[in-house]
């Protein structure tokens, strides 16, 4: 194993990760370097969104009513 390839599987290690945290940015990030490295594969994308870019509403929660 090479220094290079060494290289190649720390960032796919660290994309893992940041691909669970849903840090669509950074997994662009690792992707770009990871090209320049000249690795290619069929995960890496151009955009890296593995989780929508748009905002969920979320229902607030019911007030509680107090006796009185």
């Amino acid at each position: 194993m090479t220094a290079h390839s060494k290289h190649i599987n720390a960032l796919l290690v660290e994309r893992v990760g940041y691909e669970r945290r849903g840090l669509t940015d950074r997994v662009r990030q690792i992707d770009d370097a990871l090209r320049e490295l000249g690795y290619e594969h069929d995960y890496l994308t151009e955009t890296a969104t593995i989780t929508p870019d748009t905002e969920r509403a979320i229902k607030p929660k019911a007030r509680k009513r107090t006796k009185g």
